[in-house]
This record gives structure tokens, C-alpha cells and sequence, in this order.
């Protein structure tokens, strides 16, 4: 005699032929069974909060170590920066009470002569640096780039005078192109040949500011132009000397087109930071306090923007006509930078 088989618990799975997927979804009477890793998942409730908010609150330590950076920032920065648009539009020595003026100050910048002087000494100190600096930084972080031996001594003696105290350089040049005790009118002198007034004439004195900020920020450029020849790779280059190319012609056709992008960023850097030319002249020429105060040399050569925004609202006390200064200012600089971008990029385009 036969026994009656026992009956089991149903299948949750597909019955062989149908066209139905497994049913393995968990019901209110059978917990989730364990996920992938081994680990039991817990069910998401409908009310458990998700997205950005829970993300964001996660990660509230870091905000708060990070937040008194932005603090200061906001209270000795972007305040002041935002202060200064609506002083432009008034009249205050700092002392006393604001006077509305409106456009009365750009009014006044746009037939003053003084200003257009100083913005013309500031842009032809600009193209005397930066052109022979971003030449000179190219040449050096190619032979740096080069050589197999010292290359750490030559990449720290490249960054020495960028981290090097400007009002310490400015003094050491002016001792250095002093028309009577200068080292370099004692050279001159020494060779038979007439000194020359580098600290009186209009053109040397430009030529003498373009010089301190050249030596200044060559090697700064130099070690961004280093970093970005290490990363071309060798293979391009070897290629082109089986193919018989000469080191010119590797340099202008694989070098440069391979470094537009940093190239690009020294320009826009270069431009910003040599515009805004103030310590240069104001240590060289700050003798002259007494008679004029930081004019900028002899008929005031190296009256810059910026030293004459520093001149206008801390010894005149014209605070609301140095914010119209500078924001103008702004906008000349930003106008460069663009021109500087779309050159650039102009010819990053081109086939």
C-alpha cells in the first residue's frame, strides 16, 4: 500500500511554460530576506526622508569647518567690494556725511586728463613686462624641461623672486638704476659710456617699473610652463625627430599648440596682475611725498591707475571719486582680458 504524498509549501517561482516572472517581492507576513552582500536590507518607508536636503545635512561638519574662511571673505571682501558701487555715487571725505552725486564722478573720470594718463602708463608698463616676461618664461621652462640634472635647484631659483618681498625688490632696483650711485650707470661709466637717467627721463622710468615686474613673475610663469611641458608626452616628439624635424619646427608645432590652454591662463593672470601696478611705483618714487604726493616720477611717468586711485581717495580724502576710479578701471581690465581670451581662442579654432 502507497502512502499519499505529503503537500508542501507552494511555489513562488514561475511554473515551468507559464510566461510569469518570479514573484519574490516580500509580503506583510515575510520579512526581506538578505541582500547581494549578505546583509539583511532594511524597507524603505514611505516617510523617510531623501534627496538633496538629507544630503547636504550629512555633510555638515565640513561646511562648518570651512565656513570662517567664508566669513571673513564676506566681511573684509565681497562687503567692501559691494560698498564700493555705492560709493562711487557719493561725495565723502570719510569723515563727514554722504552726498548723492549720481554719475557726477564718471562724469568728471571721463574729462579728467590725469586719469587717461595714468591709464596709458599703466597699459605700455603692462605690454613692456608682459611680453618679454611670458617670452622669457617659455625659453626657460623649455631648457629647464631639458636638462636631466639640478632640475629641483632650478625650479626653486625660478620661484625665489615670486615669493621675495616686493617693497624689498623695489628698493634693491632703485638702488640698482639710481642715476648717481646705480650699479648700473657705475658699469657704464666704467666702459667710457654716458650714464643714463633711468630715474628722470619718461621712458626709462617705464622701462625701469617694466624690468622690476619682468625678474619678478618670469620664473612664476616658468614653473606653470615646466609643469605643462611634463605633461606632453615624449612619444610626440620622438616621432617627429624620426621624421626629421628640426627642433624649431618641433617647437612651434607641437610645444605650442600642446600648452594653448596655460598659455591662455598666464595671458589672463599676466594681464590682471600687471595692471594693477602699484607697490612698483609707489616705492621707487615715494620720496617725493613731500613735493607730490606719489606722483609717479618726473611728469608722472609712473603715475599708474591704482596709484592714482590711492592718491585720489587716501590723500585728497576723495573717497567716493577713488571708488569711481577703480571701478572704471575694472572695466578696462576686463575689456583686456577679453580681447586676450578671443585672440586665444581664435586661434585655438583654427584647423
Amino acid at each position: 500500500m502507497s502512502s499519499s504524498p505529503v503537500a508542501g509549501p507552494a511555489p513562488t517561482g514561475p511554473t515551468p511554460g507559464s510566461d510569469a516572472g518570479p514573484t519574490d517581492r516580500p509580503t506583510p507576513d515575510r520579512p526581506r530576506g538578505p541582500g547581494r552582500h549578505g546583509r539583511r536590507v532594511r524597507p524603505v518607508s514611505a516617510g523617510t526622508p531623501r534627496g538633496p536636503r538629507r544630503r547636504t545635512g550629512r555633510y555638515w561638519p565640513q561646511y562648518l569647518a570651512i565656513s570662517p574662511y567664508y566669513l571673513l571673505f564676506s566681511v573684509f571682501m565681497l562687503f567692501p567690494v559691494l560698498y564700493t558701487v555705492y560709493l562711487a555715487f557719493q561725495k565723502w571725505d570719510g569723515i563727514g556725511d554722504m552726498h548723492f552725486v549720481g554719475f557726477q564722478q564718471f562724469r568728471f573720470l571721463w574729462d579728467d586728463p590725469v586719469f587717461w594718463l595714468s591709464v596709458r602708463n599703466t597699459l605700455f608698463i603692462w605690454v613692456l613686462s608682459t611680453v618679454p616676461m611670458l617670452f622669457l618664461a617659455l625659453v626657460l621652462a623649455v631648457l629647464v624641461n631639458s636638462t636631466k640634472r639640478l632640475t629641483a635647484f632650478y625650479r626653486v631659483a625660478l620661484f625665489i623672486p615670486s615669493i621675495t618681498s616686493l617693497v624689498a625688490i623695489a628698493i634693491f632696483f632703485g638702488a640698482i638704476f639710481s642715476n648717481n650711485f646705480g650699479l648700473i650707470n657705475a658699469i657704464l661709466r666704467s666702459l667710457h659710456m654716458s650714464a643714463v637717467p633711468w630715474m628722470s627721463n619718461e621712458w626709462t622710468i617705464k622701462l625701469v617699473i617694466a624690468a622690476l615686474m619682468t625678474w619678478q613673475w618670469t620664473g612664476y610663469n616658468a614653473i606653470i610652463y615646466l609643469a605643462g611641458l611634463q605633461a606632453i608626452p615624449s612619444e610626440l616628439y620622438e616621432a617627429a625627430k624620426m621624421d626629421g624635424a628640426s627642433p624649431v619646427r618641433i617647437f612651434f608645432s607641437i610645444t605650442i599648440p600642446l600648452l594653448r590652454p596655460i598659455i591662455l591662463f598666464t595671458v589672463v593672470i599676466s594681464t590682471v596682475t600687471g595692471l594693477q601696478s602699484f607697490t612698483e611705483p609707489q616705492v621707487l618714487f615715494g620720496s617725493e611725498a613731500s613735493t607730490n604726493p606719489n606722483s609717479g616720477g618726473p611728469g608722472q611717468a609712473g603715475l599708474t591707475t591704482l596709484l592714482y586711485f590711492y592718491h585720489q581717495a587716501f590723500d585728497n580724502n576723495d573717497f567716493g571719486y577713488g571708488a569711481a576710479i577703480v571701478w572704471a578701471f575694472f572695466l578696462v581690465i576686463l575689456l583686456i582680458v577679453l580681447i586676450n581670451w578671443r585672440l586665444v581662442q581664435r586661434k585655438d579654432r583654427r584647423p
